[in-house]
């Protein structure tokens, strides 16, 4: 019988990507640095999603939040104004060689599943009343 192998020590024990377990880790960084921001513009925003290149250089930041694409502006504002404070605790609390340049983005993948939902739950609305003979047909705007 033969002894088990030992793991090379560059291999990882990861069954995941190294990209994908930086996004993870960034993105609760980041989210838990934005609880910390006392800033109204950031009141019920949530980051989704980080999507950061190989070698650290730059990271999209994904948030969502209640208000929106009429609040996008001022949120993105908001943002960019803490963009260093953010890289600041990433840096503090990531023992990485570099800190990713941040760029915040709407999610709009979020977004677009709601309006999804929303045209679904229109349209078995419609097919209900029709099935119970009560159908109006919606006014046009």
């Amino acid at each position: 019988m033969s002894k088990p192998r030992k793991r090379s020590r560059g291999a990882s024990a990861h069954k995941y990507p190294r990209e994908a377990r930086l996004n993870e880790i960034l993105r609760e960084v980041i989210a838990d640095e934005l609880t910390r921001i006392d800033d109204e513009g950031l009141d019920f925003v949530t980051v989704t999603a980080v999507d950061v290149d190989a070698e650290l250089n730059r990271g999209i930041v994904y948030y969502d939040s209640l208000a929106d694409e009429a609040g996008d502006a001022v949120i993105l504002q908001v943002l960019q104004g803490h963009r260093r404070r953010i890289q600041a605790s990433i840096a503090r609390q990531m023992r990485t060689k570099k800190t990713p340049i941040l760029e915040f983005r709407p999610d709009n993948v979020i977004r677009a599943a709601a309006r999804i939902d929303e045209v679904l739950r229109i349209d078995r609305e419609r097919r209900e009343a029709q099935e119970n003979g009560t159908y109006v047909l919606p006014d046009s705007e």
